[in-house]
Formats: C-alpha cells, sequence, structure tokens
C-alpha cells in the first residue's frame, strides 16, 4: 500500500464497495437517476433509501404503493439498468406514511 495521498473519491468509492458492494459511481447513479429512471408518478411515492450489493431498498409512503413496487420491480430493475447501468438483484420494499416522518 502506497503512503502517497489519494483523491477522496477514490477512497470513498473503495470503502463504499467494501461496505455495500457497490462504488460511489453505482450509488450516485441509482439515487440520481431515480426520477428520471421511474417516472414522476412512482417518484412522488417511492424514495431510494439503501443500495447494498445489489439490492436496491425503496421507502414508500401507503401499502399500496408498495403492492405496486413489488408488481413494477422487474420493470424498475430495467429501467434503473438502463438510466445508470447498475444490475439490481432486486428491490425491496419499506412502508413509511409520510405522516409518521419526522
Amino acid at each position: 500500500m502506497s503512503d502517497e495521498p489519494r483523491p477522496i473519491a477514490e477512497t470513498l468509492s473503495s470503502m463504499l464497495r467494501a461496505m455495500r458492494g457497490v462504488d460511489a459511481a453505482a450509488m450516485g447513479g441509482v439515487f440520481g437517476t431515480w426520477d428520471e429512471a421511474v417516472g414522476p408518478a412512482v417518484a412522488a411515492h417511492a424514495r431510494p433509501v439503501r443500495l447494498d450489493e445489489g439490492v436496491l431498498t425503496v421507502r414508500v409512503d401507503d401499502p399500496s404503493w408498495a403492492t405496486q413496487m413489488r408488481l413494477l420491480e422487474h420493470d424498475v430493475r430495467a429501467r434503473v439498468k438502463a438510466a445508470c447501468g447498475v444490475d439490481l438483484v432486486r428491490v425491496e420494499v419499506r412502508v413509511e406514511r409520510a405522516d409518521r416522518r419526522r
């Protein structure tokens, strides 16, 4: 290992890859292109909250959207791949009602 300084982006990317199985570019791609990838109707009710070794955890604001996201999982995975090149293994859905968020 070199004692030479390394760019912070390189260090963060390697840390993310070690901790989450993805690099910073993949993480930023998924979170940065979410609205475009899934469209405004879905994005208004579903937000990505975690990407860990190809498993994307999405928070939705209502149980009906949880069902919708499960039905759309294949399409969401394909759209994320097309938008930013990240292959998702699966999408996990968590319900957190807007009135319960602080």
